[in-house]
């Protein structure tokens, strides 16, 4: 028995705790863990029934599962979308967005400042299949207007991007898609701003993707991916391929991730308030040449972030002093806070984008996109701000006697 119902009257933090419930018989207070692969008939025919679609009820955990409907149904009500289909990974819930979305002979427009999973699946997985896609610079509309060809069907983006924290005008993309290439989808992957801080679909977005691993996790426990649409689209063209293909999310991390969302928007506030004060911080110190912080004025496309985000997100990235002997130098002092390339997380993690996640592209790419050798991101936990600078400063303090030993 269900109690999730709708509760448009209420506010976002209380229906992420209650929304999206189904109780078994037995009335438990927490969501139920319906670890199971299959699921029993009361009879030949309603098994036939079920098969056929007529029944409402589960069949296999492969194609849905009561756990991950819940997950799914209370990320619908985070993001405001009407349906919501859950997946293994965020890579996962990418491709499969992909596929669902394209054939032979489709072409995609997509912004070059693009996770290296993300860049891979559209510069080199997609055309494997007869699928054509145009790179182009995520910052100029222009360049989107420029690179729509008839058979465009897709416009894909991040926004803000990894690692950069550039943004692209969502607004502005979907209008082009309007005027130039109409029943076109703008995808949007929306992992850097949290649901809490942008809303792509109130943008003109058609689908919007996250890894539910970073933030909607947010204390480095498990894997999942997470796609949300419009209710059609997602039964017509995306339910067959995560049925036939089978990146389904496990009902155990379903429901990790279902209790993390009730306490998402106090650990992204949380974690957002930090980033900003760490980011001013950062500004002031005398080895950091670049701070990029959407919530900055100084933030390049500022007036785009106070357009389509409430706040500037949980994510600073910043260029150190002396290249990668810098960075490597600040990144090794760090007593605090730790080096993983995951972010979202209760601990702050920082990385060093250009040798790691983005490492596979190519030097010229790289200067493209502003991912310089001193280039460090950082992903804001929620520990206490003033731990955090502190950390931070005195590795960075150390950065010039580093350097010069090294160059002597």
């Amino acid at each position: 028995m269900g109690d999730g119902g709708e509760r448009r009257d209420q506010a976002l933090q209380t229906r992420l705790i209650h929304d999206g419930v189904t109780r078994s018989q037995f009335g438990e207070t927490c969501e139920a863990l319906y670890l199971t692969q299959g699921f029993v008939y009361a009879s030949a025919e309603e098994a036939e029934a079920r098969f056929a679609g007529v029944s409402e009820g589960y069949v296999y955990s492969r194609y849905g599962n009561p756990t991950v409907a819940m997950f799914e149904q209370r990320m619908a009500t985070l993001e405001g979308a009407e349906a919501a289909r859950a997946t293994a990974s965020g890579m996962a819930a990418v491709t499969a967005a992909m596929l669902a979305a394209l054939k032979a002979g489709d072409h995609v427009v997509a912004s070059a400042a693009l996770f290296g999973g993300c860049r891979y699946v559209v510069e080199t997985f997609l055309p494997r299949f007869g699928v054509e896609t145009t790179l182009v610079d995520g910052t100029d509309l222009a360049a989107f207007e420029a690179a729509v060809r008839p058979n465009t069907r897709v416009f894909f983006m991040e926004s803000p991007t990894n690692p950069t924290l550039t943004l692209v005008d969502l607004e502005g993309v979907a209008k082009i898609r309007d005027a130039k290439a109409p029943g076109a989808l703008v995808v949007v992957d929306n992992v850097f701003a949290t649901p809490l801080w942008q809303k792509p679909l109130e943008l003109g977005a058609d689908i919007v993707i996250y890894s539910a691993t970073k933030h909607i996790d947010g204390q480095g426990r498990c894997l999942g991916g997470v796609i949300l649409s419009a209710e059609a689209w997602i039964k017509d063209n995306l339910d067959m391929i995560l049925k036939q293909t089978g990146p389904a999310l496990s009902p155990f991390n379903a429901w990790t991730l279902l209790k993390a969302l009730e306490t998402l928007p106090l650990r992204v506030r949380a974690q957002t308030e930090t980033a900003a004060a760490v980011a001013d911080a950062l500004a002031t110190h005398p080895n950091v040449t670049r701070v990029i912080y959407p919530g900055r004025d100084d933030h390049p496309q500022a007036e785009i972030a106070r357009r389509q985000m409430k706040k500037g997100g949980t994510l600073v990235a910043f260029t150190v002093a002396g290249g990668k002997a810098g960075a490597f130098a600040a990144a090794n002092a760090l007593r605090l806070v730790k080096l993983s390339n995951n972010l979202g997380d209760a601990k702050s993690l920082l990385t060093h984008p250009a040798t790691t996640t983005h490492k596979n592209l190519a030097q010229e790419a790289k200067d493209q996109l502003g991912i310089d050798d001193g280039l460090l991101r950082l992903s804001v936990g929620l520990e206490e701000a003033d731990d955090l600078i502190a950390d931070l400063t005195q590795a960075l303090d150390q950065v010039k006697a580093a350097t010069h030993l090294r160059s002597v």
